[in-house]
């Protein structure tokens, strides 16, 4: 039996509309006001999505709710597996722009969310919410079982949410013993 056909360690549900991590834009750093400001020849890098601030806040505070009522008190500091699957917003109505030519379209078909937000980004900045909360660092993180991006209410993903989301699992994987020769 492997680590993740066991219950998960901790899981829980973080509700929001989920913020991608990772692209920056650059913005001018200046010294001084009014007519004095002088530009110091430095380019802070911020945040391109607004997304992302209420987004980790969200997972923070949905993680910090499920490791106090797991009664889980330590972060996890070894290797961990975890799974994330995205809810990002309703199947669109319309036929989406990829859709290949000459093939047949209704809109009652169910496709996978080929569109934004990259599901890497996403991954990204849920990680670092949890870290603090669920484990010291992502860098722990060895593998994922399963990462998805998924349309609201959508019959083929049972971890798919009636709203905007995220479904967290994660399984803290024993040492191993040393083998000796």
């Amino acid at each position: 039996m492997t680590i993740v056909e066991t219950a998960p360690w901790l899981e829980f549900v973080a509700y929001g509309e989920p913020g991608p991590q990772g692209s920056k834009n650059g913005r001018p750093v200046y010294k001084g006001r009014g007519k004095a400001r002088v530009f110091t020849g430095k380019v802070a890098q911020v945040e391109s999505s607004a997304k992302v601030k209420p987004w980790r806040a969200a997972v923070a505070e949905a993680a910090r709710q499920a490791m106090a009522d797991a009664g889980h008190a330590e972060l996890l500091d070894g290797q961990i597996v975890a799974q994330m699957v995205f809810t990002v917003r309703t199947k669109p109505k319309s036929r989406p722009d990829w859709w290949p030519a000459g093939l047949a379209w209704s809109r009652h078909l169910w496709w996978l969310c080929a569109s934004t937000p990259d599901l890497s980004k996403l991954i990204r900045s849920t990680e670092d919410a949890m870290t603090g909360v669920v484990w010291a660092d992502d860098a722990r993180v060895v593998r994922y079982r399963e990462t998805a991006k998924t349309y609201a209410l959508d019959p083929r993903e049972p971890d798919s949410l009636p709203e905007p989301g995220a479904v967290v699992r994660v399984w803290a994987i024993p040492a191993l013993e040393r083998v000796d020769d």
